[in-house]
């Protein structure tokens, strides 16, 4: 039996005794009991070294035949490599899964490892989704010995679900420990190395929205997926919070109906599809998530506060940011809205991150203050500066054509972006400067 040792499960620092707060990250109740495995180290060897340049053939990816699941693992999975999906109970991470293992069964050998359910139970889930006849080796166990053990090393995946069932008999904790899931990853990450099996790991999630256990977990496997959406909302987001074969930004967005989940193959068209006509307060933005544009409303409402201190609420957005903008058009150009709460929503539940949605946010908030209404017709991209400048972004040709394709008549982006390579003599662009450009354009007096 090795010696005890406390650790920190947010930043991994180990100490002989619990304390109630890390000294490495100042974080509170983070310190947790484990069992230190001792080693036999005297059975090491010299290790081979090979040049940069091989002989080796290109590694190709397996598709999963799920067009969006594909997109957020960068086109598909990589032999050997370790994803770990976390998200919400019930948000249909496990259903993706047996979805994904039963289109990969009929090219490749998949094998599913579920610690939570036992067979007949996925037997049922899996008569639901209509691929009970799929090829897929089941198997319910949560011991990783006996996993490794029955798993032959010419399988193409495997699929464990999840990784806080599993444990270990080299460690003497029960299974979610940290001591546990960091010896059973890591059991995980050798098989898949050396067999160069793609390895798909389910990951419960705290009440905080972050994979349980060590953080450090996220940085043993590959790549990290999140699932998200509302359980009321049939549309479910895959998202890539890490990943060494692609892209970490890419979004997959499903619709989760009785036969499973389907992927959406227009996602601008779905968050564009009950836009009111003429309502004041709603803008649309033109946008990049990953590889591809989305185009999502901004809807903005403006209030009379009836507090000292008026409320702000965004959902899908950065708070930091609105505040940003509020503060400018404050200043710069006495728009104010120092007695007025403001809501702030970007509709169909996604999340939005990079500034060049500083513009549609300001002509939503403008409408909604003004009470002037946005043409259907218009969308919008650019960043703001604290100056009331309108700075350039990137990728703008993606954003004209899709913003094109979909019907728009009028695009209001940074002058600098004016003048790009897309042909733009279908479509109405006006090229902005600064926000007084924007109040000019909705004819807005300043107060």
């Amino acid at each position: 039996m090795g010696k005890t040792l406390f650790y920190c499960t947010e930043c991994g620092a180990s100490y002989p005794k619990w304390l109630g707060k890390c000294e490495e990250c100042n974080q509170w109740n983070t310190i947790v009991e484990e069992t230190q495995i001792s080693t036999n180290k005297s059975n090491a060897k010299p290790i081979e070294f090979v040049s940069l340049s091989g002989t080796d053939e290109v590694v190709e990816r397996k598709t999963t035949d799920i067009p969006e699941f594909d997109r957020v693992l960068g086109g598909g999975a990589v032999p050997g490599a370790v994803i770990l999906i976390g998200g919400d109970p019930g948000i249909g991470k496990s259903t993706l899964l047996l979805q994904a293992s039963a289109a990969l069964s009929e090219k490749y050998s998949c094998v599913y490892i579920s610690g939570e359910e036992s067979v007949n139970q996925i037997r049922l889930r899996a008569r639901r989704l209509g691929v009970e006849n799929s090829k897929i080796q089941l198997a319910s166990e949560n011991n990783i010995e006996s996993i490794l053990a029955s798993v032959h090393s010419n399988i193409d995946f495997l699929i464990v679900d999840s990784i806080q069932t599993l444990q270990s008999k080299e460690v003497g904790s029960v299974p979610g420990t940290v001591s546990q899931i960091r010896a059973c990853t890591h059991q995980l990450i050798q098989f898949a190395k050396s067999t160069n099996t793609c390895v798909f790991l389910v990951g419960h999630v705290t009440k905080d929205g972050i994979i349980a256990g060590p953080k450090v977990l996220e940085h043993m496997v590959d790549t990290v997926l999140y699932f998200e959406g509302e359980k009321g909302n049939a549309y479910r987001i895959l998202h890539s919070e890490k990943n060494r074969y692609g892209a970490c930004d890419e979004l997959g967005i499903f619709e989760m109906r009785q036969r499973g989940l389907f992927s959406v193959e227009n996602p601008s068209a779905l968050f564009l599809t009950q836009r009111e006509c003429d309502t004041p307060g709603t803008a649309v933005f033109a946008g990049i998530e990953g590889s591809r544009p989305i185009l999502v409303e901004v809807q903005a409402l403006v209030s009379k506060s009836y507090f000292n201190v008026p409320r702000r609420n965004v959902i899908g957005w950065d708070i930091n940011r609105l505040s940003m903008i509020l503060g400018v058009l404050e200043s710069r150009y006495k728009i104010s809205f120092s007695d007025r709460d403001v809501y702030l929503s970007v509709a169909g539940g996604l999340k939005i991150s990079e500034p060049a949605c500083d513009l549609a946010v300001a002509l939503s908030l403008i409408s909604a203050r003004a009470n002037k209404v946005i043409s259907r017709e218009t969308c919008a991209f650019g960043e703001i500066g604290l100056t009331g400048e309108i700075r350039s972004v990137s990728r703008c040709n993606e954003r004209i054509r899709e913003a094109k394709k979909l019907g728009f008549k009028h695009l209001v982006i940074p002058a600098v972006n004016q003048y790009s390579d897309e042909d733009i003599s279908d479509i109405k662009v006006t090229g902005v400067k600064s926000l007084m450009d924007v109040l000019s354009q909705l004819g807005v007096k300043r107060e």
